[in-house]
């Protein structure tokens, strides 16, 4: 093979490689910032929920949950986190399909969602509090109740925030189809946040 022929060989398998390898966009960087961030708080939530365990194994004075948290309530509060999931999807799908006012109702619902969750912990805790006597310097079990609820708390506040901003650029008519990876972002947060809630829910609620 000559070495004109040799060189043009390489261009054209460098250039079909270029074709292949996906560039990074702003898109595709958000997401990856995104998916590391996730990846993060998965293992700081991980070890809470470890720790929880850890502290609560083979420890004959740990209390029966069902004697002081409420299951009909969290269970509740667990259907409405899910169903938020729910129109987040179809929030993203309207942005999608050019769709504004899907994606405004759905957004809209995703939000009250998370107003409604963050309403009935604020309930539930007051009811711990003050009825129940609960206190994170009490002991082990109402630490490690505080404090992993009350972390997840601050992640749906963040996400209802996070996602009002959307709401509110989608009413103004700044969110367009071509930036509807802004919204898909944001969804990866908001099931992240649900994912997480059902893992507490059933860790310290229900086992």
């Amino acid at each position: 093979m000559s070495e004109a022929a040799a060189v043009e060989t390489h261009d054209h398998g460098a250039v079909h490689a270029d074709q292949l390898e996906p560039s990074l966009t702003p898109g595709n960087l958000g997401k990856l910032g995104m998916w590391t961030f996730l990846a993060g708080d998965a293992m700081t939530f991980g070890a809470g929920i470890a720790a929880y365990g850890a502290l609560r194994i083979n420890n004959p004075n740990w209390p029966t949950p069902a004697d002081y948290l409420g299951i009909t309530t969290t269970a509740i509060m667990t259907f409405i986190l899910i169903c938020s999931s729910v129109t987040m999807v179809e929030a993203l799908d309207g942005v999608q399909h050019g769709m504004q006012s899907k994606f405004r109702m759905f957004m809209a619902l995703t939000v009250l969602g998370g107003l409604l969750f963050l309403g009935m912990q604020a309930v539930e805790w007051h009811h711990l509090i003050a009825e129940k006597g609960m206190s994170i310097q009490r002991d082990l079990f109402d630490a490690t109740f505080f404090i992993l609820t009350g972390f997840h708390g601050c992640h749906v506040f963040g996400g209802v925030v996070y996602n009002s901003v959307l709401l509110i650029r989608g009413m103004m008519g700044k969110l367009p189809r071509e930036k509807a990876g802004l919204v898909e972002i944001a969804g990866l947060y908001w099931h992240f946040v649900d994912l997480v809630w059902i893992l507490i829910f059933t860790f310290i609620y229900l086992i």
